[in-house]
């Protein structure tokens, strides 16, 4: 409650009917006949209108509370970006067409809606509970890893601040979908202690580094060999296992290693051209 500022009984009573809710929550005047929610409805358009919340200070309550952890005692982190669909709200600022799933027979769909960038706790075992430490909008004019990438400087800051990793334990580990650069978010998170583990897309091809070219050879250089779709389990392995030089990192188009290279030391939010 101290972290509401303005109208923060209305605040909390809203958040308490969301919570017990029989179910979604498709309107917000439904709330208001909840017996959580003992004002009307007009309270409830204020607090929505009128109520501010010191997000700052809710951010650092959260990394404070005691957070779920893996076995080894590591923090397992995981960022995604859902979005929340607001096709029905035309008026709505700083709207973007957000790619869903599952919304039509085996087809993806672009639903206008606002893209937001979630940061949760991963904790053991088969369960649909997350803790939520940080979220992040993402307008029109964001980088979708810069964003997540100065999110995350901030979340494991403040997670070190309340005494959550102390030096010594194991890094933070913190899992990312396949539309991340993870190249890049390594990058960029270099000095902190984490670790990152990306999802590589189906569709990606990785290629194996072409034969060396010996002195004094003529004619035009050895074409790179044949891509290995990751799509075909297996073949990649046997593809690097049968290559005279397994020795190589696996090289994706003329650069090496999977996406782009690292961004350059002078600009550590965007990655460097090759």
């Amino acid at each position: 409650m101290s972290r509401l500022t303005v109208r923060g009984d209305e605040l909390f009573e809203l958040a308490d009917a969301v919570l017990c809710a029989p179910g979604a929550v498709h309107s917000a005047v439904r709330l208001t006949l909840l017996p959580e929610h003992r004002r009307g409805h007009g309270a409830m358009y204020d607090g929505l209108h009128q109520g501010r919340i010191d997000a700052a200070g809710l951010r650092q309550v959260l990394a404070g509370l005691t957070l779920p952890r893996f076995p080894d005692g590591r923090l397992v982190l995981a960022v995604d970006v859902p979005p929340w669909l607001r096709s029905d709200a035309p008026c709505s600022p700083e709207r973007l067409f957000c790619h869903v799933y599952g919304r039509a027979k085996t087809a993806s769909q672009f639903i206008p809606g606002w893209p937001y960038s979630l940061v949760a706790v991963l904790e053991m075992g088969a369960t649909s509970w997350t803790q939520i430490l940080d979220a992040v909008r993402l307008g029109p004019a964001d980088d979708a890893t810069a964003v997540p990438a100065a999110q995350l400087r901030d979340v494991v800051d403040r997670l070190i601040t309340a005494g959550q990793w102390q030096p010594g334990e194991p890094d933070i580990l913190i899992v990312t979908d396949a539309g991340y650069d993870v190249t890049r978010l390594a990058w960029v998170l270099r000095d902190l202690p984490v670790e990152l583990v990306g999802r590589i897309r189906g569709d990606r091809v990785m290629r194996l580094p072409k034969p060396p070219r010996l002195p004094g050879t003529n004619g035009r250089p050895a074409r790179a060999p044949a891509g290995v779709p990751l799509r075909q389990a297996g073949d990649l392995a046997r593809a690097r296992g049968h290559h005279p030089h397994r020795h190589r990192e696996l090289r994706q188009g003329r650069h090496a290693g999977v996406g782009p290279g690292p961004p350059a030391a002078h600009s550590p939010g965007r990655p460097a051209r090759p």
